[in-house]
């Protein structure tokens, strides 16, 4: 080999490369469904077209879906797949990640790549100890605003059964925004019970800390992290449907605010 020149990359034969690009585009796939920033989608999937063989790999985005095309020795392969939500997991992420180093260092070829990304399953934890873990935390954002131990309490149960609910739709495969609208309403209205029966020195501190697990907090950042690393339109999708949650939400809260007749933190 002469000195300084590029090495050569091994050619593949043409059921290698449509292996490889649909192995890319898988990795692309589960990233895009489980919460995976655009700039990280579109890295991990070009480097393990590369670490595969292929000598370079486009990536296009949109909110639902992805396009790959793979490059070897002048002949391009595309696919297409779509990207469904399936919430934000980023145990998944980090394994998709963890087989492209595997496959970048040589550890694996392409049939354990195929192997390791069909194994890959999103870990869940237990239902009651999101429950409770969720329960206690905006409960315990309610005793930093200042409420009292009744109120503290009042705010566990309604974030808990709140979140049982929001699991529970989850469940049955309803849009996420009836899903958060259904959610505010259940979880304002066991706290503005506080409220009407004046639970604690401070109730209203209860109806506004309840529902502090919905806000979309995930979906915003990456919505701006997209928007500054130059994929404005998928950090529009983002916003957009950040802001639908978070305009459910609202519409569950003022819908259960109305049935109620107390207006909470607004009054």
């Amino acid at each position: 080999m002469v000195s300084g020149a590029e090495p050569l990359t091994p050619t593949l034969t043409e059921p290698q490369q449509r292996e490889i690009s649909r192995l890319a585009v898988l990795a692309g796939q589960r990233l895009l469904q489980h919460g995976a920033e655009s700039t990280l989608v579109t890295d991990v999937t070009c480097r393990l077209g590369r670490a595969l063989g292929a000598e370079s790999v486009e990536v296009s985005l949109s909110a639902s879906s992805m396009v790959i095309t793979t490059l070897s020795h002048g002949r391009c392969i595309t696919t297409t797949r779509r990207c469904q939500d399936r919430g934000i997991n980023m145990q998944v992420v980090t394994e998709v990640q963890r087989v492209v180093i595997m496959a970048e260092r040589g550890l694996l070829d392409i049939q354990g790549v195929h192997d390791r990304l069909l194994k890959i399953q999103a870990l869940r934890y237990n239902r009651v100890l999101v429950i409770f873990m969720i329960g206690l935390s905006c409960a315990s954002f309610s005793r930093l605003a200042g409420a009292d131990w009744p109120v503290f309490f009042l705010t566990f149960f309604a974030s808990s059964v709140g979140m049982f609910v929001r699991q529970e739709i989850a469940h049955c495969h309803f849009n996420p925004l009836v899903n958060f609208g259904v959610t505010a309403f259940v979880t304002t209205l066991i706290s503005g019970f506080g409220q009407v029966y004046q639970i604690g020195e401070a109730p209203f501190l209860a109806m506004a800390s309840s529902v502090l697990m919905l806000v979309p907090g995930f979906p915003l950042i990456n919505a701006i992290s997209d928007m500054v690393k130059g994929y404005a339109n998928m950090g529009i999708a983002r916003w957009t449907m950040a802001t639908l949650l978070t305009l459910s939400t609202s519409m569950g809260i003022v819908a259960a605010m109305n049935v109620l007749g107390v207006w909470g933190w607004l009054s």
